[in-house]
């Protein structure tokens, strides 16, 4: 999700939650994603993972930005949605680990623990490296450097 403040282009990025990321800020935010279920299209799939994620519907035509492979090997396939969202209203869903690692106790912790809005130069250094270039293809479809059309 993108918006306009004040003629500057922001993006929405997201905070994975859990303990492994729990300290670390840049390069390790990220736009809303996840895998694709069974028989589902990629479009369908961003809209139920920004749901899922934010606790909104991702309501608007989406641009498609293409996709990247991250380093671990995942593809990712991006797209844009001009929008605005209350960052401290989202509700996400929740996942299950065992922490500490064999431990045996397993506790719950949300998917996103927080979301925010950066211009296009905080978001280079807060967004997962592998994910950049879906901020540069932004930047080219809305018509220029500087996001704006």
């Amino acid at each position: 999700m993108y918006r306009r403040q004040g003629g500057a282009l922001e993006v929405l990025l997201v905070h994975p939650g859990g303990p492994f990321w729990r300290h670390k800020d840049f390069g390790a935010w990220s736009i809303p994603k996840g895998g694709f279920g069974e028989g589902e299209d990629a479009e369908s799939a961003a809209r139920r993972e920004f749901a899922e994620e934010l606790g909104g519907a991702a309501i608007g035509p989406l641009e498609a930005l293409g996709e990247v492979r991250q380093r671990g090997g995942k593809r990712v396939t991006a797209f844009a949605l001009e929008g605005d969202l209350d960052v401290a209203a989202i509700r996400s869903n929740a996942f299950e680990l065992e922490w500490p690692p064999r431990s045996g106790r397993i506790q719950t912790y949300p998917e996103v623990d927080r979301a925010g809005w950066f211009g296009l130069a905080e978001a280079h250094d807060k967004i997962l490296a592998s994910q950049r270039p879906f901020l540069d293809r932004l930047v080219a479809s809305l018509g220029g450097g500087d996001g704006k059309p």
